[in-house]
């Protein structure tokens, strides 16, 4: 659970800015300017200005939806999620040229490579007098990125910022200015700052705005997985329970002739607390030994099950990522060893007074 939302957190915002600065009081023209004032605050990692529209991309037969996004050179070089994921060709010259960057699962759905050309058909197109015709042009393509988000990698399409301004008839402005952070959770302290630095109305939303409906879903996801993985060790527990109840029953006998060469009940009860927590800390230790051992191979593992069963588990298309992740956090597994030695500890109580109370006459009657 901690390396899918670590991961997923990551991705998203290593490509989408932490701090989105839209204008207020007319277009944004200056942005060059603004951009340059921002990039001087302290904790401001990054401004980029952005064209950004959607389109239909096609090659051949094959077709889908983009997004695209008109960048700087200069910019699109510092996002590393894009800049260091590039599996072919190279952004030198981005600006120069009229070619784009595209993801890897864009290039394999529609059969592309470096070098090929890829058809953009935008609804916003030139204004005749029969109405608004369709804008189409077709691009070379010069890179070719992998982020890991199966999303973005199927989505996105990078071409140079003045390109992107002709396309969609948007000459010598842009849409936003996007801010990457030093520190991305410090977004409200960023605002003030940032607000004073552009010296203009501005209209700021930040990461935790845009994507609050999903993190908020993930955090709904952990909750429950706890609770039932809590379940999970309470079922565990009460196996403890189930095997010192049938101890007590076949020790019958042992029990009744240790209290009577004086064996005292406290004396009883702790045998058999010890026998019971000796289980809980055996089993929690190899527990842990085989979740850590799991974790540091999960994609390993996944691989060979897919291999084994001849399917892709993990599909990148339903869960994002291409790649299974893990992250332990040494406070939550600190806290689970814990959690699963204190109700192992409580499994033991029950059954070990249970041994102390049995009377030595009634266990012997019969032997």
């Amino acid at each position: 659970m901690n390396g899918f939302r670590a991961e997923l957190l990551d991705r998203i915002l290593g490509l989408n800015g932490h701090l989105i600065v839209s204008p207020v009081d007319g277009e944004l023209t200056d942005y060059a300017a603004v951009a340059d004032r921002i990039n001087g605050v302290e904790g401001v990692k990054l401004a980029v200005p952005l064209v950004e529209g959607q389109a239909l991309v096609s090659s051949g037969p094959g077709g889908s939806g983009a997004l695209v996004r008109g960048v700087r050179e200069a910019d699109l070089k510092r996002i590393e999620s894009i800049a260091g994921t590039v599996k072919a060709g190279s952004l030198d010259g981005f600006d120069t040229g009229e070619g784009i960057a595209i993801g890897i699962r864009m290039a394999n759905q529609l059969g592309l490579t470096v070098g090929d050309l890829l058809t953009l058909i935008s609804p916003e197109g030139d204004i005749t007098p029969f109405g608004t015709t369709p804008r189409v042009k077709a691009y070379p393509i010069n890179a070719i990125f992998e982020v890991g988000m199966s999303e973005y990698d199927s989505t996105f399409v990078f071409m140079p910022l003045p390109e992107a301004q002709l396309y969609f008839n948007s000459e010598g402005k842009v849409n936003v200015i996007e801010l990457f952070l030093d520190n991305p959770d410090a977004v409200q302290s960023m605002r003030g700052p940032v607000e004073e630095a552009a010296d203009r109305p501005l209209f700021l939303t930040d990461w935790t705005q845009r994507n609050a409906t999903f993190f908020s879903a993930l955090q709904v996801e952990r909750n429950v997985m706890f609770f039932i993985l809590t379940l999970i060790v309470l079922v565990a527990a009460l196996n403890i329970i189930s095997g010192l109840f049938m101890l007590v029953k076949d020790k019958g006998h042992d029990i009744a002739i240790l209290r009577t060469m004086g064996a005292t009940r406290g004396a009883i009860m702790r045998v058999f607390f010890l026998t019971g927590a000796a289980i809980g800390v055996f089993g929690t230790i190899a527990g842990v030994i085989l979740g850590i051992v799991v974790c540091l191979n999960v994609e390993s593992i996944r691989q060979f099950f897919s291999w084994l069963s001849g399917t892709t588990l993990f599909n990148p298309e339903l869960y994002f990522l291409s790649q299974l992740p893990a992250k332990m956090d040494a406070g939550e597994t600190t806290m689970v060893i814990l959690m699963a030695l204190t109700l192992s500890f409580l499994a033991t109580l029950f059954p070990a007074w249970r041994a102390a109370r049995l009377d030595p006459v009634e266990a012997l009657r019969y032997e």
